[in-house]
């Protein structure tokens, strides 16, 4: 009887491995998945530094260096070029909210580019000069005397008539002279 113990003791462990083969093939399936995964992977990175290899480096750095100058270049001659100046008749009006107790004196001239909008202005001054009034007519004494009223008009009017021109665009408004009372 101890021998069939034994015997039975024996072919029990023997099972249990047999059920763990299952876990076993799962795993080596998962672990060959894995690998093409990351072989695949590996297979792209390569690849991708083949692409960057046959671009010569040197040549890279040369050419980036080289559209980064061109590019500073071209901002810095915009900043320094002064397009042509039109200057506009003196303006005097009564500012909004003021019953005509106050009135400002505004010389403007405005910045463009080229000769054709130049042109074009010329040809619409009488335009040009009912949306100045219209615009300056429209502010308060608050909202023109400091500063950043200043520039928000500057822009207002600069909008408005680049908003009609067809042949260019006013590049900016200059106040060359703005007394209020």
């Amino acid at each position: 009887m101890a021998e069939d113990k034994a015997a039975a003791a024996a072919v029990e462990p023997a099972a249990a491995p047999s059920g763990g083969g299952k876990n076993n093939i799962i795993l080596i399936a998962l672990a060959v998945i894995n690998m093409l995964v990351v072989a695949g992977v590996g297979f792209m990175m390569f690849q991708g530094k083949k692409k960057e290899a046959a671009e010569p480096k040197l040549e890279h750095v040369i050419k980036g260096e080289k559209e980064a100058q061109d590019h500073d270049k071209e901002h810095t001659d915009e900043k320094k070029f002064v397009g042509q100046i039109i200057p506009l008749e003196k303006f005097i009006i009564n500012l909004a909210g003021s019953k005509g107790r106050k009135l400002a004196s505004v010389s403007i001239e405005l910045e463009v580019k080229g000769p054709a909008v130049q042109e074009e202005i010329d040809k619409r001054k009488a335009q040009v000069r009912d949306i100045i009034i219209i615009i300056l007519s429209s502010k308060t004494y608050e909202e023109v005397s400091s500063r950043e009223g200043k520039d928000n008009l500057r822009n207002e009017i600069k909008d408005t008539i680049n908003s009609f021109l067809v042949k260019g665009k006013i590049s900016n408004v200059f106040f060359t002279e703005f007394i209020y009372n």
